[in-house]
């Protein structure tokens, strides 16, 4: 299958009832600034692109948002009790952006399009919603080319940052295993 833009990849999560499912499920909590992000939906288009008949296995669901008001990390865990709920078969795992510049030694993230912009991978830093009308936003800070073109590369965040930037995203790298399953991609290494 051919994924050049935009459109492939609305059309893509659009033919999956799962993908809508979830992206439902999460509209309905109308959190601010909220979207599902990263694996999810990068593993969705690799596995297109190398024609796997069957899908790769979801391990989980990020859901990220933006809340300034509310920042404690107990009211994600309540919110992702809400979504275990409503499908118990799904791993959610939720987190207000508004808070995770700490855990990654950040400066304050002004909106879920920064946070998602810190992401390691441009790959990875990828996120879809369901919009008032009910059609398919998609967040793609650094475009859809690296995605697209099965190119695994850092982040501008992780380039410009230190040393330890460069250790957490090759330690990803080598944890993910990416190119066992996914064998045609070109993976760019820091080091």
């Amino acid at each position: 299958m051919m994924i050049k833009n935009h459109k492939d990849i609305v059309d893509l999560i659009q033919n999956d009832d799962m993908m809508i499912e979830i992206l439902n499920i999460v509209k309905s909590l109308k959190l601010s600034d909220c979207w599902i992000c990263a694996g999810i939906i990068r593993n969705k288009i690799w596995d297109a692109l190398h024609g796997f008949e069957e899908p790769t296995e979801i391990t989980d669901v990020d859901v990220v948002y933006f809340n300034l008001t509310y920042i404690d990390e107990e009211i994600d865990k309540s919110i992702e009790e809400r979504l275990y709920s409503v499908n118990p078969n799904i791993n959610w795992s939720v987190k207000n952006q508004a808070r995770m510049h700490r855990r990654n030694g950040d400066h304050p993230y002004k909106s879920t399009e920064d946070a998602v912009s810190k992401f390691p991978e441009t790959a990875t830093a990828i996120a879809v919603r369901l919009n008032d009308e009910n059609n398919i936003d998609l967040l793609t800070p650094y475009g859809i080319e690296d995605l697209v073109n099965l190119i695994v590369r850092p982040t501008k965040h992780f380039i410009q940052n230190n040393f330890i930037k460069a250790e957490i995203y090759e330690d990803r790298l080598h944890k993910k295993n990416w190119e066992v399953r996914w064998h045609k991609l070109n993976i760019m290494h820091m080091t």
